[in-house]
C-alpha cells in the first residue's frame, strides 16, 4: 500500500470518527433508579433529573442514592454507545476516545 493511499485512509478513518462522535454528544441518555430519571448528553453533561415519585423526598439518603444511581445508569449508557460506535476504530486504547 503506498503513502497516498494510507494518508486517504486515515483521512476517511479520521471523519468517520469525527461523525461517530458528533453522533454520540447529540444523542440525550436516559438513566432510571426508581423514583428518579436523568437525563445526560453524550458528552456526558447532565441536562435534567426529574423526580418521578414525591413520596422518595422525605428520604433525602434514598433520594440521594436513587439520583446517584440514575446517573451512574446514563453514563453507561454513554459508555456502551461509545464502544459500540469507536470501538471499531479505538480498538483497545480504551477511552481516549
Amino acid at each position: 500500500m503506498n503513502m497516498q493511499n494510507l494518508m486517504a485512509q486515515a483521512q476517511r478513518v479520521q471523519r468517520e470518527l469525527e461523525k461517530a462522535n458528533a453522533e454520540i454528544e447529540g444523542t440525550t441518555f436516559e438513566g432510571e433508579s426508581g423514583a428518579v430519571k436523568t437525563y445526560l448528553t453524550g458528552n456526558m453533561q447532565v441536562t435534567k433529573i426529574e423526580i418521578l415519585d414525591e413520596s422518595v423526598l422525605s428520604d433525602k439518603e434514598m433520594l440521594q442514592d436513587m439520583i446517584m444511581v440514575s446517573i451512574n445508569d446514563a453514563l453507561g449508557k454513554v459508555a456502551k454507545m461509545k464502544e459500540e460506535k469507536l470501538g471499531k476504530y479505538t480498538g483497545g486504547l480504551g477511552g481516549l476516545f
